[in-house]
């Protein structure tokens, strides 16, 4: 039976996995075993050269260059130690992404459309790794600095697992459990490892069921049968799309998280399952926008005063992080409305919240 084709995101890295990534993933668990075993205080040199040239072999040099280029000015720009100043070019090299002359120069440098998206996809996420990196280094002191060097954002931009797709690490965590030497044990490594792929196994055959046959996707891509279904058919046809996207995500970020486990970190936790969900404040933090919420809550949310500050200070604070999300995912109008909505569910839940815990209503209950 053929597979729905309209959930773009599930077949792109499906097919990019099976030709290329899964192999090089492979090869960077090689690395980082062999430096583990051998060179233990060169494991983050190891790993950041087999990623460049990972990077290189996938995205040529022109590609490579782009994410060099990148790094550089991000770390140019950090050594002024203004996070506003830093987010200013944050945002300047994002939106570089998105002139039409810039993409159409980058597309020439490509045979295929898979392969330019490829080089998108990774360097979106590469600017959110560059702008943690740059903000960390504003907020830490002179005495630190040498663990915020040039090299060490260069280890942590190219690190192979997180590289095209995520999850993200925030730098501090990526560079603290980095510099941290364990004792290495091949035999309980392995375990995790043979339990980890038959977990993602299990995840994936379940993603390919659902895709063969649902088809959830191509019905929401016609207004017709949507039209035509009753309120409760929506309503499971809404469930049915979220439930992919969390198994879809245990797919995604499981193989990645296997590999950061291995290397001796702390991998980015896994989605939660929606139906485990009641709230929508949690619903986004740990299903929806599971790959920057980490990253949205300690370099926009918390500075700008989040849940700690006035009511209006709040309401600012949550609508620059949705902001910031609906760009970073591309700034068409459909996702500026999408964020709308989204900020909007919060702001009412935390209102109510906040309503339902004045102590007269309390006795009211």
């Amino acid at each position: 039976m053929p597979q729905d084709p309209m959930d773009f995101e599930w077949s792109y890295w499906i097919e990019w996995g099976r030709e290329r990534i899964l192999w090089l993933l492979a090869g960077h668990l090689l690395v980082s075993q062999m430096s583990r075993l051998l060179v233990e205080k060169y494991k983050p040199w190891c790993l950041m050269v087999y990623g460049m040239a990972a990077c290189w072999l996938l995205l040529g040099i022109k590609g490579f260059a782009v994410i060099l280029l990148h790094a550089a000015i991000s770390f140019a720009v950090a050594q002024f130690q203004l996070s506003l100043l830093t987010w200013l070019c944050s945002l300047i090299l994002l939106s570089t992404l998105r002139i039409p002359a810039v993409e159409e120069a980058k597309r020439k440098w490509y045979n295929t459309e898979n392969e330019y998206y490829l080089l998108l996809f990774t360097v979106s996420v590469r600017c959110l790794f560059c702008t943690s990196f740059s903000l960390e280094y504003c907020w830490h002191g002179p005495t630190q600095k040498s663990s915020h060097s040039f090299p060490w954002m260069l280890a942590y931009v190219f690190y192979y697992p997180t590289f095209h797709n995520g999850p993200l690490m925030n730098f501090d965590e990526f560079s603290k459990q980095m510099r941290r030497q364990e004792a290495f044990s091949v035999k309980t490594n392995l375990s995790i490892l043979i339990v980890g792929i038959i977990r993602i196994f299990f995840w994936w055959c379940l993603a390919e069921l659902m895709i063969h046959l649902m088809y959830i996707h191509t019905l929401y891509s016609s207004a017709l049968p949507l039209e035509s279904a009753s309120y409760w058919a929506l309503g499971g046809l809404a469930l049915a799309q979220v439930l992919f996207f969390y198994v879809k995500y245990l797919v995604l970020y499981g193989v990645p998280g296997l590999l950061i486990q291995l290397d001796g970190l702390k991998p980015p936790a896994l989605p939660c399952c929606v139906s485990l969900m009641h709230s929508f404040t949690k619903m986004w933090r740990l299903v929806i926008a599971l790959l920057i919420c980490h990253f949205t809550c300690r370099y926009i949310y918390v500075p700008m005063g989040g849940s700690q500050s006035s009511l209006l200070g709040t309401l600012l604070s949550t609508a620059l992080t949705f902001a910031f999300v609906s760009y970073w995912h591309g700034g068409q109008s459909y996702l500026w409305y999408w964020g709308a909505l989204n900020w909007l569910g919060v702001i009412v839940e935390n209102g109510t919240k906040r309503i339902l815990s004045v102590s007269l209503i309390q006795d009211v209950i």
